[in-house]
């Protein structure tokens, strides 16, 4: 056996604290190993070309990097392997910078510890086998889930590339947040004004099957072959028949809180969604509507002149088959009530910057006008960062739009109504969009106010708010009375993205954002493969950075497709059907549904396409019969051997 080699200086971060050469050094001390070489950046392509070079000159037939994390570049390097001509997985990466050079300061033990990394990672290479890929074909077919604007840029393009494609939306309309918005930062373009001409695109399109008030109940398949089990709420109105007369508004009896102004104004069962929203038709909320909550109500579908209510009808299910999926389930705002402090929710002036916005809108419940209770505000005071970068309610994040649509409201209030008095109290401003900055500059020179203070409560005087906060360039308690209060709440993860990540096999981050596969090298896909993510379904954006990651998943998505086939990963789990008992233990522990038990021979089987290589079966057989290929116990155990003598050595 010919083993070579490669120490990575990763430019400083490992060199700094490693002695690089004493590890090359060491490992020509290892057993097989002909060849230890150096380099400043494996990864780049001199280094790579060096290792495919070195392969075909000194006869290797193993290689071994001792780099940064395999799941940065070990997919580079396998394809080096190929291009040398030898097996991609008779390769094996020693992690010496995030396992050693970055958590250790002390270069001797840091050193020590990435020669006992290389040592096993040697013993390992070993034993590696010749592994190949498998190929499956591909539907052409892509499922969207989400009718926001992420998930109507990502529909589009995969439309555009010829591929059929099915949008699903939970809400009975498509728009998602951004059609609630009067205009957008930082060129005040009015949001129906690019996000209508989108809806109607993808509507026109006989290659995009829209569902609205749908939802996904279940995803069987893999990669290039997947079917998704889609539940379809009627709309209970005829929407090619509906002419938006509002006379079922008016005999509707039901009043709860609105959601389109976040429980500022109430709404009726029956819902008749302003423009942008498309479709623009009435639909009936079934959970609030009398007919289906109590059974004795149908005044709707009698008052309806073109008869386009239709109670009778049904939920049904649809199957579709796909390729890929695209995520793009979007947010929820915070709900400042859970800062009791703020009494948000208690007194009628203290309201949401999304709220805000509604009455802004000349589509709002006020059309425009800003007025609450029958009164105008003179004062209003806008408070940042509730819900965001706040510990207490385990929201360490910024929501990144918060500055800037605060200061596109009070730009928006002192265009109209240059005789109210605005207050912004900031913790800190965050500019981050191109052109943003500019923007705040020129908001400031409104005489809007902008104090850096920090906000400990909002207290009633009468029916007044006033609001308590420190100046901290002052370093002083001030308090305030205003007629309004506008809290500038920030994004949470979209209500249901537990039960998504259950369905889909997801990864989430600490702050329950849907989680990439890699933030640099693969950041809209996830460890799933053929899902992908797009919008703020990842974390909070703005509309400019979620439509780019909404065309950077489409494209992503489009790969498989324009391939026609993907390759199946060779790491899976293997049965060994002599000492298998049938327990199926295995298929009980397994999240990816990949294993099943033969009916007629008592034994596992594994569906290798499904199958992600995550170990859980083969560390739950209780009688060892079922191995993960390149994981078998004998590898690991050399490794551990290696870690233990080289230890030792080390201490003598």
């Amino acid at each position: 056996m010919r083993i070579g080699v490669y120490v990575c200086h990763c430019g400083i971060n490992i060199a700094s604290v490693v002695d690089v050469a004493a590890v090359r050094d060491y490992a020509l001390t290892l057993p097989g190993v002909v060849l230890a070489k150096d380099y400043q950046y494996m990864c780049s392509d001199p280094g790579q070309e060096m290792v495919r070079e070195d392969i075909g000159k000194h006869h290797l037939d193993r290689v071994v990097i001792a780099a940064c994390s395999p799941r940065m570049h070990e997919g580079t390097f396998r394809k080096v392997m190929e291009k040398g001509g030898i097996n991609a997985y008779y390769f094996e990466e020693a992690n010496i910078r995030e396992q050693c050079s970055w958590v250790h300061s002390d270069r001797q033990v840091a050193t020590e510890k990435a020669k006992e990394l290389v040592a096993a990672a040697v013993s390992r290479v070993h034993l590696q086998e010749a592994l190949r890929e498998k190929e499956a074909a591909v539907i052409p077919a892509a499922l969207v889930i989400g009718g926001g604007i992420a998930g109507l840029t990502a529909a589009k393009d995969m439309a555009d590339a010829g591929f059929e494609v099915t949008l699903v939306e939970r809400q009975p309309y498509l728009g998602g947040h951004v059609a609630k918005w009067t205009a957008t930062f930082p060129h005040m373009a009015k949001a129906e004004e690019f996000l209508t001409p989108l809806i109607q695109e993808i509507q026109a399109r006989d290659n995009v099957t829209v569902l609205t008030s749908s939802e996904l109940t279940d995803l069987q398949g893999f990669v290039g072959n997947y079917q998704a089990k889609v539940a379809v709420t009627p709309r209970y109105v005829d929407a090619s028949a509906c002419t938006r007369c509002g006379q079922c508004l008016e005999v509707c009896p039901v009043e709860v809180p609105d959601e389109a102004t976040w429980g500022l104004t109430p709404r009726k069962a029956v819902l008749l969604p302003s423009p942008p929203h498309v479709p623009d038709a009435a639909v009936i909320d079934p959970a609030t509507c009398r007919h289906f909550t109590e059974g004795n109500c149908d005044a709707c579908a009698a008052a309806c002149p073109e008869g386009a209510i239709h109670l009778e009808e049904a939920i049904r299910e649809e199957t579709i088959d796909i390729g890929v999926i695209i995520v793009a389930t979007g947010y929820q705002l915070f709900d400042p009530a859970r800062k009791p402090e703020l009494n948000y929710g208690k007194l009628p002036t203290v309201i949401t910057g999304p709220q805000l916005e509604r009455l802004l809108n000349e589509n709002g419940p006020t059309g425009g006008e800003l007025i609450i209770g029958g009164k105008k505000p003179t004062r209003i005071t806008f408070i940042h960062c509730v819900g965001s970068r706040d510990h207490t309610v385990d929201h360490p994040y910024c929501s990144r739009v918060c500055c800037m649509y605060t200061a596109k409201q009070a730009r928006l209030v002192k265009e109209r109504y240059p005789d109210v008095r605005i207050r912004v109290c900031y913790m800190d401003m965050r500019t981050f969009c191109r052109g943003c900055e500019e923007f705040y500059n020129d908001v400031q020179r409104m005489r809007i106010i902008y104090t850096r203070g920090m906000v400990s409560e909002i207290f009633p005087k009468g029916e007044t708010p006033v609001v308590r906060f420190e100046d901290t360039f002052l370093e002083e308690m001030m308090e305030e009375e205003t007629d309004w209060v506008v809290l500038a709440v920030g994004m949470e993860p979209a209500e249901g993205v537990e039960e998504l990540q259950n369905l889909l096999k997801l990864s989430r981050s600490a702050d329950g954002f849907f989680l990439e596969a890699h933030p640099k090298l693969r950041p809209v896909d996830t460890d799933t493969d053929g899902i992908f993510l797009a919008g703020c379904c990842q974390g909070p954006r703005d509309i400019a950075d979620t439509v780019s990651s909404a065309h950077a998943a489409a494209a992503r998505a489009a790969i498989p497709l324009f391939a026609g086939k993907v390759a199946i990963a060779p790491i899976v789990a293997e049965v060994d059907e002599e000492v298998c008992a049938g327990c199926a233990l295995c298929e009980q522990v397994c999240v990816y549904g990949a294993l099943k038990l033969d009916e007629r021979s008592k034994k596992m089987t594994v569906n290798e396409a499904v199958c992600k290589g995550c170990g859980a079966c083969s560390a739950t057989c209780p009688s060892s019969a079922i191995k993960l290929r390149n994981f078998k116990n004998n590898q690991l155990l050399a490794q551990i051997d290696a870690l233990c003598v080289t230890s030792a050595e080390a201490g003598a």
